[in-house]
């Protein structure tokens, strides 16, 4: 029977990405501001966490940067432009738009590298997990803010009259780019160390290909 309990190491790493994600929620390393969005670079501790620990870390990875940004919109750590509107168009909604998003994207990271290890070594693996920690948090967002208030005047203004495609895509822009990027580089590097340093459960690691 296997176990899916977790060495000190590793759970020690979890709270290093933990408190890496608050460093970076209260401080300006963690956001690029431009224009309604910013660059996000905390989706690369949660692709990190979800590498390490499976969906269970990325889930706690996930949830602290949920967590983190709906505090933006009330002026907890930084505030958000965005945040603080919505949240003054409905505080609920706005919660859940913030948080379970980047709750979903950190669960579905871990399943996404175990999948990748089956068909790929650990850097590519790793790689695509960050690509996807920066494409699933901006799907995901881009789609609760449009699902759950697609219907203000505020969303209506930023989608500049296009329809929700079009409009999405040229919200996001750039910024949803460079988060790609970075976080492709940076988990692949990141996570391949961690791979050679054996502080990937061997249930997530599996066989290396030759």
């Amino acid at each position: 029977m296997k176990s899916n309990r977790f060495t000190t190491a590793q759970l020690t790493l979890l709270g290093l990405m933990a408190a890496i994600l608050l460093l970076m929620a209260y401080t300006p390393l963690g956001y690029l501001n431009i224009g309604p969005l910013a660059i996000s670079f905390n989706v690369i501790p949660v692709a990190i966490s979800a590498v390490v620990l499976g969906p269970v870390g990325g889930a706690v990875a996930g949830a602290i940067f949920g967590l983190t940004s709906f505090l933006q919109c009330i002026g907890v750590g930084g505030s958000s432009a965005m945040g603080v509107v919505l949240f003054g168009i409905n505080p609920f909604f706005a919660f859940i738009q913030r948080f379970v998003p980047r709750l979903l994207d950190g669960i579905c990271l871990g399943f996404i590298f175990k999948g990748m290890r089956k068909v790929s070594n650990t850097y590519v693996a790793c790689a695509v997990t960050g690509f996807f920690s920066a494409f699933l948090n901006t799907l995901f967002f881009m789609a609760a803010l449009v699902g759950l208030f697609g219907n203000t005047d505020y969303v209506k203004n930023l989608m500049g009259g296009h329809n929700i495609i079009i409009g999405c895509c040229l919200m996001v822009g750039i910024n949803a780019v460079c988060e790609m990027v970075s976080s492709t580089v940076i988990t692949g590097a990141v996570g391949a160390a961690l791979a050679k340093a054996h502080l990937i459960p061997a249930a997530q690691l599996g066989r290396e290909k030759a």
